[in-house]
């Protein structure tokens, strides 16, 4: 089987070497020349991926990137891999999923296998892509096949891999289905069909709106305790000494990835559609969409507490992936923490070096910076250290011993001996 992937990012990518390591040959498109050029000099772009695989893959063509749409007829099977962001009013973008199936079903060939894997609303596959490529003339079911398969990457996660993960596979019908668990059982060790499409994308949005609620629980009760002078981390330690009935869960500065920030709103935009609310997750998402704006209020408090304004002070963000140990900046609230920062007038470096450059995104106006070396004479220069990303990486003791103020957002600091009025929680 020839396998074709669309899109070569943290899903993509991934996929295609679980894929080459079970001994399949895979064609990856993305419309980034860079990427195509970067893997033909076998060079990973996702720095947490290993990349030893690469150079072999390239050199025998079991892996062969292009950014060539007309290839597409090439493979059997065919894995949709592509963006599904939210619009300026937080509804669906299906932009990148509908071009993409606009060119695959230009190459339709009898036999293909297409199965989309980008997160979306339930509906997309029968709705959205079937009606696509049904304009090619083929007849979905007997003439080319149609599934789902929610992504399911966890980057950065050294417990599961793409492999391990068990794969949820719901199709439009039988056929399809059958040749879709066929296709992953090549590379995954435990592949769960599902009656359909919809059922597993929805089940992917069900994964995410679960972890939002749990989340905007946990920061909204951060900020009740920290109003009566208890630590919410302290309180979570507790709870999880309970071994049945309690899934931790921990506050932050924000929501990042592609996921948790995003897939919510599809459900709340699809339930729009037919009239019903969707009240406890639209509150969720307003209170995790709260919580940069309660950090920035804490790095002014704190501030203030050393007779300084925010606007002049120099702000050092540390960390700007997501979360901690990777370099994945997608929706990181560290973006809107600079965006909040630049709007009061203050002064903002960074240090990640998982991220040397802030690179453009879709959500936010991003300046053009550097990451700054974790150096004493770079904490010193600081007023105001807003420890955003726990890396590994970091060292806490240094960040506390040199700064002269630091806004933990990630309880990074406990243990750490400082002087009273140093270390603010956010």
């Amino acid at each position: 089987m020839l396998i074709g992937i669309i899109g070569l990012g943290y899903v993509g990518l991934p996929l295609v070497r679980a894929f080459v390591s079970c001994g399949a040959k895979v064609i990856g498109f993305d419309i980034d020349q860079r990427k195509i050029d970067a893997l033909h000099q076998s060079e990973c772009y996702i720095r947490h991926l290993e990349s030893s695989w690469l150079a072999p893959a390239i050199a025998d063509a079991t892996f062969q990137p292009t950014s060539d749409m007309k290839r597409l007829d090439e493979p059997d099977a065919i894995v949709i891999c592509v963006p599904t962001p939210l619009n300026a009013s937080r509804d669906p973008d299906m932009t990148y999923i509908e071009n993409t199936v606009k060119k695959i079903a230009d190459k339709l060939r009898p036999g293909q296998l297409v199965v989309l894997e980008s997160t979306t609303y339930p509906g997309t596959t029968r709705d959205v892509v079937k009606p696509i490529l049904d304009r090619s003339g083929l007849i979905c079911g007997s003439d080319y096949f149609l599934a789902f398969s929610p992504e399911r990457e966890d980057p950065g996660n050294t417990s599961f891999s793409t492999q391990t993960i068990p794969k949820v596979v719901g199709a439009i019908d039988l056929p399809s289905k059958d040749r879709a668990v066929e296709l992953y059982s090549i590379v995954m060790k435990n592949v769960v069909p599902v009656g359909s499409c919809e059922v597993a994308e929805a089940s992917k949005i069900l994964e995410n709106t679960y972890r939002s609620v749990n989340i905007a629980m946990v920061n909204e009760l951060k900020l009740l305790f920290m109003r009566l002078g208890i630590d919410i981390w302290e309180v979570i330690e507790a709870a999880k000494t309970k071994p049945f009935g309690f899934q931790a869960f921990y506050p932050g500065p924000g929501l990042g990835g592609h996921c948790i920030p995003i897939d919510p709103f599809y459900l709340t935009w699809l339930a729009r559609c037919h009239e019903m609310p969707t009240r406890f997750i639209e509150l969720a998402g307003e209170i995790n969409m709260s919580m940069p704006k309660f950090v920035i209020d804490r790095v002014a408090e704190a501030l203030n507490s050393i007779g300084k304004p925010v606007k002049g002070s120099r702000i050092g963000i540390l960390g700007v992936a997501y979360k901690k140990n990777i370099d994945d900046p997608r929706e990181s609230p560290s973006f809107k923490l600079m965006e909040l920062l630049a709007e009061r007038g203050a002064i903002i470096t960074y240090a990640d070096p998982h991220v040397p450059v802030l690179p453009k995104m879709r959500s936010f106006d991003v300046p053009s910076l550097s990451s700054n070396e974790l150096s004493p004479t770079y904490l010193q220069s600081l007023d105001c250290a807003v420890i955003a990303t726990d890396h590994a990486v970091f060292d806490f003791e240094l960040i506390v011993r040199e700064s002269n103020l630091v806004v933990d957002t990630r309880n990074a600091t406990l243990g750490i001996d400082a002087p009273k009025g140093r270390i603010w929680k956010a």
